[in-house]
C-alpha cells in the first residue's frame, strides 16, 4: 500500500465523518423547528405504513 493511497482512504473517511455530522446537524434543526403536532402526525403515519401496531 502506498502512502498516496492511505491518504485517499484518510481523506475518504474524514469527508463521510463530516457529511454524517451535517446531516445529523440537519435533522436536528429541521426537527426543532417544527411543531410538535405536525412531528407526531409524520411519526403516527410511518408506523401505520409499516403495519407496525401504535394503538
Amino acid at each position: 500500500m502506498t502512502t498516496q493511497t492511505v491518504a485517499v482512504k484518510s481523506t475518504s473517511r474524514i469527508s463521510a465523518a463530516i457529511l454524517a455530522v451535517a446531516f445529523g446537524i440537519g435533522i436536528v434543526a429541521i426537527t426543532g423547528h417544527v411543531q410538535a403536532a405536525a412531528l407526531h402526525d409524520a411519526a403516527h403515519d410511518v408506523r401505520h405504513a409499516t403495519g407496525f401496531p401504535c394503538h
